[in-house]
């Protein structure tokens, strides 16, 4: 199952919960990343309370029951029981979890203006590749039998243990086949999933990128595409601390209620239970709605086709109308990945006591011809508006007096060592500037960064591993 029809089952069938068994983009297995996950009756990630709540009942365990092996028919869907002594009785339900996904989304979309963008007399061409992960069949199933896209318009969806050999993460770097055919010309749209579905890369004709910040910022500025929005309208919108502030422009501008959350599902889960949010999106690939409690990237690709459906225009004519309306917020990620633990921790900690100096906030820091004058420097901190928790240390921010943004997180959730992560965002609204390279555009903010930090000299790492 992929991570989005999990949350879907578990709300269809109103289970008290699920259990996840996921690698989500780190190979399985003694060799790789593993990792178990609770999801609550909402259907997404259990919140910190429930977590910590299960950590302690955890202590005072003192017997478990292993249930003896099951001859379970797993090819008939359905509810089969079984006689079994500690549990009476033990009942099994063998669910086809793409035809219950597939019908969430056939109450989302228009399927039928879908199918005529798809495989109409003036369809576009389509390039999803679902990287030997498990979204493979939804792809298959949605996109190719029911919307009616060719069949070579879906690629590496059979799900393989080890990816193919592949690293499935819809990025630049991982998905280098996808960008590489897709500056050929042939397709209009292209899209990349991850591992476990819950993420999603958006390309455009010729290559053309659109930055996961951006993406959400997009869909919520073109939300009546998609009938859901049209019939709930958009409650709340949301992003983590470190994704851009395109959404923000958007939010400012339609006047909508915006949210700025730690990374993490669970933040955006718990807004949605009451009721405050409707559409969210993380940096790392990572887009959703209140439709489930996950992220889910089938969905975001399609309410990208929904978009293109009702605008008829290409992926980056639709990008650079949205700069122009709104602004383009530059923004790009450095991942350093399997950074020596000990010189990581050093480095962030020592960063940390530089920027809490008193003399730091006002302190003017150059690159080339370019200075910026700093606003806010802290450990960015979440009271959820909801239950009143807090969450501190979620990423050192840098916020200078014209907006812009340096934030350093440290991630442990690789398959080795450490994760440094820097981001930096920044806006402008000059329409002569907005359709720079990014890289260029930051070029000066980098500069600042790598010195602050001195990330260089403390890793031994001359580049990223990943660029984003």
């Amino acid at each position: 199952m992929s991570t989005p029809a999990v949350s879907c089952v578990i709300r269809k069938i109103k289970a008290v919960g699920g259990i996840i068994l996921t690698a989500s983009h780190n190979p399985g297995g003694p060799n790789g990343d593993f990792g178990i996950k609770y999801n609550i009756a909402s259907g997404g990630p259990a919140p910190e309370a429930i977590t910590n709540k299960i950590f302690e009942v955890s202590k005072s365990l003192q017997e478990y029951h292993i249930c003896p092996e099951l001859k379970v028919d797993l090819a008939t869907i359905g509810k089969q029981t079984f006689e079994v002594d500690t549990f009476k009785p033990f009942t099994v339900e063998i669910v086809d979890s793409v035809d219950a996904y597939a019908e969430m989304l056939r109450g989302i979309f228009d399927f039928a203006a879908l199918k005529e963008l798809l495989s109409g007399a003036n369809h576009i061409n389509v390039r999803l590749d679902a990287m030997h992960g498990v979204v493979g069949p939804y792809v298959k199933k949605i996109i190719c039998e029911e919307l009616g896209s060719p069949a070579n318009s879906a690629i590496n969806c059979v799900p393989k243990e080890d990816f193919g050999g592949h690293h499935p993460d819809p990025n630049l770097t991982y998905a280098a086949d996808l960008v590489n055919t897709m500056k050929g010309g042939e397709y209009d749209f292209g899209a990349a999933f991850d591992g476990d579905g819950d993420r999603n890369m958006v390309l455009g004709k010729h290559g053309f990128f659109v930055n996961p910040s951006d993406s959400v910022a997009v869909i919520a500025a073109n939300f009546t595409s998609i009938p859901y929005f049209q019939k709930t309208g958009i409650k709340g919108l949301a992003r983590s601390m470190p994704t851009s502030g395109a959404l923000d422009n958007v939010a400012k501008a339609l006047k909508m209620q915006l949210y700025e959350t730690p990374t993490g599902w669970k933040f955006f889960g718990n807004l949605m239970d009451a009721g405050k949010l409707s559409l969210c999106g993380e940096e790392s690939f990572g887009t959703g709605s209140d439709h489930i409690r996950e992220k889910d990237g089938l969905w975001a690709v399609l309410a990208w086709l929904s978009i293109l459906a009702t605008r008829k225009q290409s992926v980056e004519d639709i990008m650079k109308d949205h700069w122009q309306k709104f602004g383009r917020n530059f923004f790009t990620r450095y991942d350093y990945e399997e950074v020596d633990s000990d010189s990581a921790n050093k480095m962030i900690t020592d960063l940390e006591t530089a920027m809490f100096d008193p003399s730091f906030v006002g302190k003017k820091l150059s690159s080339g011809d370019k200075t910026y004058e700093v606003a806010v420097s802290d450990n960015f901190s979440y009271t959820d508006p909801v239950d009143g928790s807090v969450s501190k240390n979620q990423g050192l921010r840098i916020i200078f007096s014209d907006g812009s943004r340096i934030i350093f997180r440290l991630s442990g959730t690789g398959s080795a060592g450490a994760t440094i992560r820097l981001y930096i965002d920044s806006y402008e609204k000059d329409p002569q500037k907005i359709y720079q390279d990014p890289q260029v555009m930051l070029a000066p903010l980098v500069d600042i960064a790598l010195k602050v930090s001195q990330l260089r000299e403390r890793t031994g790492r001359t580049g990223p591993t990943v660029i984003t």
